[in-house]
């Protein structure tokens, strides 16, 4: 019975060798830590922002995807903003560190609308154990024999566009493609990161004094890739707490709530579940913290 565990784990693991050099993790909580995808949002709240992130998919499969994000921004006067953006993620082999610096700068355009320019700067420590791919029978490219860690620069831009009740985002959080691995028909090759575009936009729905329907989707575009939609409807109960549901299209749904502890401490869970689930022995669902503090 273990050993047929360990099959059903390994073929399991096999199918995650798919998302090498495809997609960067995504979030439940997305309308939360804006800055991971644009730089625009630097700043942009009333004061100096922490954010704190923990994702785990696949709750309880060894190698499973893991993604780890602390951000931080403040205001510096009426038009400038800074952030620093930290993003750690695993899976599988693979594990990258990515650390920017975020600038933004704000243009009114009128007594409704503001306008942010965003500027990130970063670098990225990508390492993959290419001996681990033999355990699961993946075959290897003759150059990843001298494969080692790497450390690559990388820019990022966006723009943001803010209402009272409404939002409209477009970034591209990383421009320059740096290299990773990549599987095809069940080999290992040397290839190139994926350059990510994300389009989202959010509307507040006021129906009574103490509550408010936070409406937000975005669109997320990764060349080779099918495009991602998330969709998401959060009640949010006079600023005490939230309660959500999300949509990833043909992918995954998820319930989220946030808890206000105080008016400058939030803390929030989201559980995901998808909708396809390939391998009915393996619990397929993620599970999703954060945390914002307002100095």
């Amino acid at each position: 019975m273990k050993y047929r565990h360990s099959i059903i784990i390994g073929a399991f693991l096999l199918s995650l060798i798919g998302v090498f050099g495809q997609q960067d993790p995504q979030y439940s909580f997305y309308r939360f830590n804006m800055n991971l995808f644009n730089p625009a949002f630097a700043g942009t709240g009333e004061g100096g922002e922490l954010t704190l992130g923990l994702r785990s998919q696949w709750a309880g499969v060894e190698g499973a995807p893991e993604s780890q994000s602390v951000l931080f921004s403040t205001p510096m006067g009426n038009k400038v903003g800074l952030g620093v953006s930290i993003l750690n993620d695993r899976t599988f082999i693979e594990n990258q560190t990515w650390v920017a610096l975020d600038f933004s700068y704000k243009v009114k355009l009128n007594d409704g609308y503001d306008l942010f320019f965003g500027l990130k700067a970063s670098g990225q420590s990508y390492s993959a154990n290419t001996n681990g791919l033999t355990t699961f029978g993946v075959g290897t490219d003759g150059s990843l024999m001298d494969f080692n860690s790497r450390f690559t620069p990388n820019v990022g831009v966006g723009v943001y566009l803010r209402h009272s009740n409404h939002f409209l985002s477009l970034s591209a959080p990383k421009l320059l493609t740096p290299d990773r691995l990549e599987e095809r028909d069940g080999e290992a090759f040397m290839s190139v990161d994926k350059r990510h575009v994300y389009l989202a936009g959010g509307y507040d729905f006021f129906l009574s004094k103490d509550l408010t329907l936070e409406a937000s989707s975005m669109l997320r575009y990764v060349e080779a890739s099918p495009l991602a939609l998330d969709l998401t409807a959060i009640l949010d109960f006079g600023r005490r707490f939230r309660l959500g549901a999300s949509y990833r299209l043909d992918a995954a749904v998820s319930g989220l709530f946030l808890f206000d502890i105080g008016p400058k401490f939030n803390i929030g869970y989201a559980y995901e579940a998808a909708i396809q689930n390939s391998i009915n022995a393996i619990d397929n669902s993620s599970h999703e913290l954060f945390m914002r503090l307002r100095i």
